[in-house]
Formats: structure tokens, sequence, C-alpha cells
């Protein structure tokens, strides 16, 4: 996911020093990466952890089934959210959209 790249490009870029919606955006974006880093960081490390009996298979650990969804969950939102900024639509996620909204705050 390279989604991040263009979010610190618009962060950083003159242009849209003043557009609250693009920084909006970016700041969102930047937020789902990070989610995105620590599903990688800690719940995908945890394939590996056997906990007990094994109900699952041999090569997958619970962590493997959680890390796997919690990434297709991030995918959808930032598909969506690519949707919702292509259509000028200010829409916030539940915790990201308020993390975006107070950096855009502390910005002026």
């Amino acid at each position: 996911m390279l989604g991040w790249v263009p979010a610190i490009i618009a962060l950083a870029s003159q242009r849209f020093r003043q557009d609250k919606d693009v920084r909006f955006h970016a700041f969102q974006g930047i937020y789902l990466f990070v989610a995105w880093l620590l599903v990688d960081w800690v719940i995908s490390p945890m394939r590996h952890i056997n906990f007990g009996a094994r109900p699952f298979p041999l090569w997958a650990g619970p962590g493997a089934w959680l890390s796997g969804a919690l990434h297709l969950l991030l995918f959808f939102c930032w598909i969506f959210m690519l949707i919702k900024a292509a259509e000028g639509v200010r829409y916030r996620l539940p915790l990201f959209g308020e993390l975006a909204e107070r950096s855009v705050a502390e910005q002026k």
C-alpha cells in the first residue's frame, strides 16, 4: 500500500496548504496506513504462536486469521475512502476521521 506517499506529498505541498478537505483526506489516509503497519507488526507475528491444542491447521495460527481479516477490512476502508475523496465527500471513518479532524485543526 503506497497511499501514504501521495498523502505526504499533499501535506507538504504549498498548493494544498489551505485546502482543509485535501488535508483531511491525506491525514486519514496516513492513519489508515499506520493501522496497516500496526496489524503487520503486532497481529501478524502471532500467527506463529501455539495456543495449546491446535484448532487451526499447522500452517496458520489464530494470528493469521485475525491479521488477514484486519488487513482485508483496512483495504476495503482504503478503497471506500478513495471513492469518497474522488466524489468530494468528507466522510469520517470512526476513529481515523476524528484523528484527521484534529490534525487538520492543529495545522492552522
